[in-house]
């Protein structure tokens, strides 16, 4: 009976190491009870193997200063901060803005939560379609004359990967600065050979978070989800397209893509490359810490404040669910927001149900063909509670609905890369434009309300129909949604 002694003291062995870890996640890693509920499931339910999982998707980044900022650079952005903060509150001319008045307390918790300064002039031109915001985008850096920034958490293989490479090749060889960064598992399909000539001509390229053994990749979990473009530090992209062919909709899997993307000129475009370039020092370990980026003048006179807030697994706020939290407290009518994940947490939740019960109305719309199922099961786990508290919800069935984006009473509005869900709130590295501009929320809703054309509405009797396997999912995936 040797061999049950043997058995014996082996599974007791695993128990108490699984007792150990789970030890080890509640004390080390100090999340919110939510996460830590659920991989403690995981880690009971996959004794040992639980824990490889958890190396690999569940672990924080521990460090304060992540981009290595000195002491005078802290201390200057700390400065600007202030000094914005102080002239709000005196009322100062550019500030004494009907909008920004109203919105005082948003701007000032993003200032001092994200360090997000405010522009005043710019510009704004939104793409819903992945040709006309490529043709555009292309074109304008085959335009440039100083520098293209280009970061992507996708760039394809594929006929659109080629076409900007090409781009900036030719930018590169007429002497303008090309810098390119990627992230290492969104774009996993690129190799090293894809820029051997645009770095003979003077290119820099750069991998975020790159994989250390091979494949293996132990910041998996923590992805740079940013896709911005910054041209001759004059015109700036930002929002959710990324680079590959089924964003122009070619695709079978998806069919056609809709998506958003800001093509921004203005003071704000500086704020863009000032978050590039922490991304940019941070992936390529500061070898080019005293290289020069443009910041020039700008001569665009159109009064449309904007802020450009981040977020990521390197702070211990999560700036961006606080900015749309706030913004939905804020709605007096109505709010509008698309987004291809609605996977919230209990704060969020609260947010949408308070100010439901105040009157507010509130569109959501998600797409209708998800591209993760899991996924969907747990959004509509979070949409059917919301159904019963008066939300209209909205399935997209022309194709991929990706876009992330929110109006407030026709008044602010956000465009960005951040979804609704943990994951963007607090695994990955998120960019958003929060505008202040009636004109831009204004366009946001009339696509909105174009898209409902394409749209079936979910209703509290069809949620009710659905098959007890499903409610099943949804209920699994809803307790996983801290980790989702």
């Amino acid at each position: 009976m040797d061999w049950v002694v043997a058995l014996s003291w082996t599974l007791n062995s695993l128990i108490l190491l699984n007792i150990v870890l789970a030890f080890v996640i509640i004390f080390n890693e100090r999340r919110d009870a939510g996460t830590t509920w659920a991989w403690l499931l995981i880690l009971f339910f996959l004794p040992i193997l639980g824990f490889i999982v958890y190396l690999f998707f569940g672990r924080h980044l521990t460090n304060k200063n992540f981009y290595n900022l000195s002491e005078d650079e802290q201390s200057y952005y700390s400065r600007q901060v202030d000094a914005q903060v102080q002239r709000i509150r005196d009322g100062e001319e550019e500030y004494d803005e009907e909008l920004l008045n109203k919105y005082e307390q948003l701007l000032i918790m993003n200032l001092q939560s994200s360090k997000s300064l405010v522009s005043f002039y710019n510009e704004t031109r939104i793409f819903s379609e992945g040709n006309q915001k490529f043709d555009t985008m292309i074109d304008d850096i085959g335009k440039a004359q100083e520098e293209v920034n280009v970061q992507y958490y996708i760039i394809q293989r594929d006929a659109l990967g080629q076409r900007l490479f090409d781009a900036l090749l030719e930018r590169a060889k007429a002497g303008v600065k090309v810098r390119l960064l990627y992230d290492a598992v969104g774009s996993k399909s690129l190799k090293q050979s894809d820029f051997k000539e645009l770095i003979e001509h003077g290119g820099e390229v750069e991998i975020f978070f790159p994989s250390k053994l091979g494949f293996i990749n132990f910041r998996i979990n923590n992805r740079n989800h940013r896709k911005v473009c910054i041209i001759d530090g004059k015109i700036g992209y930002i929002g959710g397209f990324n680079v590959g062919t089924e964003y122009l909709g070619e695709v079978k899997k998806f069919g056609y893509w809709r998506d958003v993307h800001l093509r921004i000129e203005g003071d704000v475009v500086h704020h863009i490359q000032a978050r590039f370039i922490l991304d940019w020092n941070y992936a390529n370990q500061y070898r080019n810490r005293e290289d020069i980026f443009c910041f020039p003048v700008h001569q665009v006179k159109t009064f449309a404040p904007m802020q450009i807030v981040t977020s990521g697994p390197n702070s211990d706020t999560e700036h961006l669910k606080n900015m749309i939290i706030k913004m939905i407290s804020s709605a007096k009518q109505e709010i509008y927001i698309q987004t291809p994940y609605f996977i919230p947490d209990k704060s969020f939740m609260d947010a949408c149900k308070m100010v439901l019960l105040s009157g507010v109305k509130m569109n959501i719309m998600i797409p209708g063909k998800p591209d993760h199922p899991f996924v969907m099961w747990g959004s509509w786990s979070f949409l059917g509670e919301l159904l019963d508290y008066g939300a209209d919800v909205y399935l997209y069935d022309r194709g991929f609905l990706h876009a992330k984006t929110m109006t407030v009473d026709g008044e602010i509005s956000t465009v960005g890369t951040t979804n609704l869900d943990a994951r963007s709130f607090r695994l990955n590295f998120e960019i958003n434009a929060l505008v202040f501009n009636r004109r831009i929320a204004l366009e946001l809703e009339s696509l909105f309300e174009s898209d409902t054309a394409d749209c079936r509405k979910l209703t509290k009797e069809l949620y009710a129909q659905r098959d007890w396997t499903i409610k099943l999912r949804e209920g699994i995936a809803r307790l996983l949604s801290p980790i989702l």
